[in-house]
Formats: structure tokens, C-alpha cells, sequence
């Protein structure tokens, strides 16, 4: 069986011995290049599996040589060595590609750990499960995205609009990684209450508070070794922002009325809909939380921008939502187009819903254009047919949703509230908001 072979690139002798005895105990096989230059002809004639850098080199430094293995060798894993309290060096290092850092003066441990993360990397074919549906050319782009930063420890930010797919983007990066095999801990931080968040993300101990009857596990425990899914991290108050952005940063944490640090070796990846770099900008998000966590930042296009992909989307989400023994009905040319005409402010997760009900309705054997009962069958956006903002754009299409609902209710705000699959008491406010009269309560 070959043994894995590992570049060192280094100028300091005593540094590339140490690295060199410790790989060769892990029954690793190393060659050492002093110089940017060296390290380009070795590689140029050598498959390595994994490159250890420092940052600075005689003729060049480690960004240099990321880059040049990123354009030449990209499944080759590199990790950058960093002198003590360069956050920022180590940072874009990851942004262009590293695989991972370390700091001078190395920690063995850490080092080795590192090395069986990287090695455990697969890039065989058979380690892919993309469950991204589509072909267009977001979505591609998107599938080559994923399948890159998988292969970095970097923290990754997810944005996009709700119902995107963001924690299943999250999950393919995860499931496409060197920690695979390790747990994958998804958190929406919107859903738990204030005064439960620090005890939910680092444990606590029995007896620490009223209630604590047992020692308990928090997600940072619970995702050693794996990756830690931050949903809707805006949501997060800022005393838990300072707490999370110290594990971050130190790889360690404190369960509630523990007296010692526990060490956490976590990926984290977080998404919100919301903007985040406005947030910072207001105040209301850590600006430093913000640049740890927004080291990548991965964009996941609206179903409008992908409007192509519909059918795919459509025979999919159909698949999934029937049984096995139960035939998928047929799905109308002009159904499919209604839905590339809607405008889709939720995205895949509406498509969901929509097709879910339009089964529902239908006779089983095809799906209808009235099966969708759309609030709209709404003009396909383009750029030369209004003159307005996204937003503006929206809250008319929202009007004409309501009042379409309203004439064909006969002005009964219950039934109208029904057609358009919202509460009574939605509908009052949204009349209220878009200016729409509303003077009877019926």
C-alpha cells in the first residue's frame, strides 16, 4: 500500500525536522522545500496529498503557493502556518483555498489532528450525493461551489432568501467533507428562548441552576469532530454572540457551573435571510462575529433567478411527497407554466407546499393549472416591463393578489383570507399595510 506523501514548505531547517519527525511516526512520507520556487518545481513533478506552508518564504509567501495549488493541483489540501495572532493572514489564506491553519509555535497534537482531517479527504466520484436539483447555470455553479469548500475547515456563510435550501446546502458541504462521518448539529438560534441559549450551546452541569437535574449537552459537545449549523444566526442576542465568537476563536468552552475549558473541534457553518453586513453597519450583529463566520460566503440563488429548473423541481418534489405504490400524476404543459410565471417569494419551500396541495385537489391522474390555486398567476418579471423596485414590485403584486381575492369572495374578508391561505387577522393587517380600504369586518 503507497504511503501518503506530504510537501513541507519552510526556510527554517529546525521546523521542517520536527514537522518532518512527526509525520514520519504517523507513517507519512515528506519532502521539504525551502523556496516558493522549489516548492513549484517539486509540485510540478509530484502528487502530493497534503501541503504544509509557512507564510513566509525567501521568495514569495504562502498565499502565493495557495494560489498556485488552487490553479494547479485544487484537490491537493493545503494548510498555512502563521505566526501567533495573524487571525487576519490565516483568514484570507482559507478565503483563497487552504484547507486550514495552524499557528507558530505548532501544537503537535493540533498538527496531527489536522493531517487526518485533510488525508481523510475522498475525491472519487462515489463520495458526491448532490441533491440539488436543477441544470441551470446557478445551480451548476453553485454544485462546484460546494463541492470546493467541502474540502476547506473554513467557517462558511450561507445567505439567500427563505426557502432557498440554505441548511441543504449546509448538509452537502458537511456530507461532502472530511468530517462526513462526524455529526452534522443544524441549530435554528430563532427558536430558542434567551435565558436557555448558553446552557443549549455549551451544556451545563447537574446542579448549576434550578432544574439542572443532570449534566446536559450542549452543541458544541455534541459536534466535536463535526460540523455546527447555525440557522438564522442574526436571531442570536449580543451576549451570546460575545460566548460564541470566544469558542469560536479559543476551540474550547465552559458548560454552565463547570469550573474548566473543554476543547471543541468544530466546523462552523451559519445562514441567515437576513443581511448581515447591515446589521453589523446598525449595530445590532458583532462585527468581529460577523468576519469569523463570513470567512466563505456561499449565495443560494431564488427560485426566480432558476425559474428553468420548474420542471425538474416539479417531478421531484412530486416523487417525494407521493407514496411508492401510488402513481405520479401528469403535470399540464400550461401548469408548468402558470408556475414559471408565479413570482415565488418562498421559494422551493412554497413550490413545496403549493404542489402538496395541488395533489391534494387534483383527480390523481393530472395536476390541473386550477389544482395550484395561486394567489397569482403572476407576469413573469422582466427587466423591460417595470420600472420599480424589487420591493415595489412585490407589495403590487401582493395587492393585486388580494384585492383578485376579494372580487372573487364578493368583498368577504373570511373567505378571501381562505383563498389566499392566510389568517383573518393576516389579511386585516396586510389591508391595512398596502392601503387597501377596510371598513367592513366580515
Amino acid at each position: 500500500m503507497n504511503r501518503k506523501s506530504i510537501l513541507i514548505v519552510d526556510d527554517e531547517p529546525d521546523i521542517c525536522q520536527l514537522l518532518g519527525i512527526t509525520l514520519s511516526k504517523m507513517g507519512l512520507e515528506t519532502q521539504t522545500a525551502s523556496t516558493f520556487d522549489s516548492a513549484q518545481k517539486l509540485l510540478c513533478h509530484q502528487q502530493f496529498d497534503l501541503c504544509l506552508t509557512d507564510m513566509r518564504l525567501p521568495d514569495g509567501n504562502g498565499l502565493d503557493l495557495v494560489r498556485h495549488i488552487q490553479n494547479n493541483s485544487p484537490h491537493t489540501p493545503v494548510a498555512v502556518i502563521t505566526a501567533h495572532g495573524k487571525m487576519e493572514t490565516a483568514i484570507q489564506a482559507m478565503k483563497l483555498g487552504a484547507f486550514d491553519f495552524i499557528n507558530k509555535p505548532v501544537d503537535l497534537k493540533i498538527l496531527r489532528n489536522l493531517i487526518e482531517d485533510a488525508l481523510n479527504i475522498n475525491y472519487s466520484s462515489d463520495s458526491k450525493s448532490f441533491n440539488l436539483i436543477g441544470e441551470s447555470e446557478c445551480i451548476l455553479q453553485l454544485k462546484t461551489q460546494i463541492e470546493k469548500i467541502a474540502r476547506s475547515q473554513a467557517p462558511v456563510y450561507i445567505s439567500g432568501q427563505s426557502g432557498v435550501g440554505k441548511e441543504l446546502v449546509a448538509r452537502l458541504i458537511h456530507q461532502n467533507s472530511p468530517r462526513r462521518e462526524k455529526p452534522f448539529i443544524p441549530v435554528n438560534c430563532g427558536a430558542i428562548p434567551i435565558e436557555l441559549m448558553e446552557s443549549e450551546f455549551f451544556g451545563h452541569k447537574k446542579g448549576s441552576f434550578t432544574g439542572a437535574h443532570q449534566d446536559k449537552m450542549g452543541f458544541f459537545q455534541a459536534a466535536h469532530q463535526g460540523t455546527l449549523f447555525l440557522d438564522e444566526v442574526a436571531d442570536l442576542p449580543p451576549n451570546m454572540q460575545v460566548k460564541l465568537l470566544r469558542g469560536i476563536q479559543e476551540k474550547s468552552f465552559r458548560p454552565v457551573g463547570d469550573t474548566k475549558e473543554h476543547s471543541a473541534d468544530v466546523r462552523f457553518l451559519c445562514a441567515t435571510h437576513k443581511d448581515l453586513s447591515k446589521l453589523v453597519q446598525t449595530g445590532f450583529f458583532r462585527e468581529d462575529l460577523f468576519y469569523r463566520l463570513n470567512v466563505i460566503e456561499i449565495k443560494v440563488p431564488s427560485l426566480i433567478q432558476r425559474i428553468n429548473d420548474i420542471p425538474l423541481l416539479v417531478t421531484y418534489i412530486l416523487k417525494k411527497i407521493i407514496p411508492n405504490d401510488v402513481t405520479i400524476p401528469k403535470v399540464s404543459v400550461e401548469t408548468l407554466e402558470a408556475l414559471k410565471q408565479y413570482s415565488f417569494p418562498g421559494n422551493i419551500r412554497e413550490l413545496e407546499n403549493i404542489l402538496e396541495r395541488a395533489y391534494t385537489l387534483s383527480d390523481g391522474k393530472e395536476i390541473l393549472t386550477t389544482d395550484l390555486q395561486l394567489p397569482l398567476q403572476a407576469r413573469k418579471m422582466h427587466s423591460h416591463d417595470f420600472n420599480m423596485s424589487l420591493d415595489e414590485h412585490l407589495e403590487q403584486v401582493e395587492k393585486e393578489a388580494i384585492l383578485k381575492a376579494l372580487d372573487e369572495t364578493k368583498g368577504n374578508k373570511t373567505l378571501a383570507a381562505k383563498l389566499l391561505g392566510v389568517t383573518f387577522r393576516t389579511l386585516r393587517y396586510r389591508l391595512k399595510k398596502l392601503g387597501i380600504d377596510d371598513d367592513s369586518e366580515s
